[in-house]
């Protein structure tokens, strides 16, 4: 892996750390917003599927290493085993999936692209990893857990539309990068 490669992977995760420190915003009936699964999609449609995986099996490290990088300053191994260890755990593979769909969707204008794989990997592959994670942790049952994240979904597809915006803008900042494609 080229130089370049190995810093975009530390900036993602740096950036998806440093979503973990804005606070979280109430929204639905006091369920908190963050913002990092908005960098999990982000680092999914800019980086590409390896590099993404990458930035967020980083950033997981650094978790597991005891630094407080998760939203509310939340760091350790002991993460691992709470109520959102599937989410935490998510990220890596709903970074790389996103990644994944932004490549396939090459076709599509940009910002469709970018939706798209945003909804596909960094909300449906994310609450693929998150209401497992949630089942298995409190013991909830399948459909309580799949009832109990559905607060988030709005949240999550606004960020997902904001990733299409954003990443739409940098398309349109460098030119000649092609319709669709990963590295806007």
């Amino acid at each position: 892996m080229r130089e370049g490669g190995l810093v975009q992977i530390a900036l993602f995760a740096a950036l998806v750390a440093a979503l973990g420190l804005l606070p979280p915003l109430p929204f639905l009936f006091g369920v908190p917003l963050t913002a990092q699964s908005l960098g999990v999609m982000l680092t999914g449609v800019l980086l590409g599927p390896r590099r993404a995986f990458l930035a967020l099996a980083l950033f997981l490290f650094a978790v597991a290493l005891g630094a407080p990088l998760l939203s509310g300053g939340r760091g350790g191994l002991g993460v691992f085993a709470g109520p959102t260890a599937g989410f935490a755990l998510g990220f890596a593979p709903a970074a790389a999936a996103t990644g994944y769909l932004m490549q396939a969707l090459h076709r599509l204008p940009v910002f469709a692209a970018a939706l798209l794989a945003s909804l596909g990997g960094g909300v449906l592959v994310l609450y693929a990893c998150g209401i497992p994670g949630l089942h298995w942790t409190t013991g909830m049952e399948w459909a309580a857990a799949s009832q109990a994240v559905l607060v988030f979904v709005p949240g999550d597809l606004l960020k997902a539309v904001l990733t299409a915006f954003v990443v739409q803008g940098l398309a349109r900042a460098r030119p000649g990068t092609g319709k669709g494609k990963a590295n806007c």
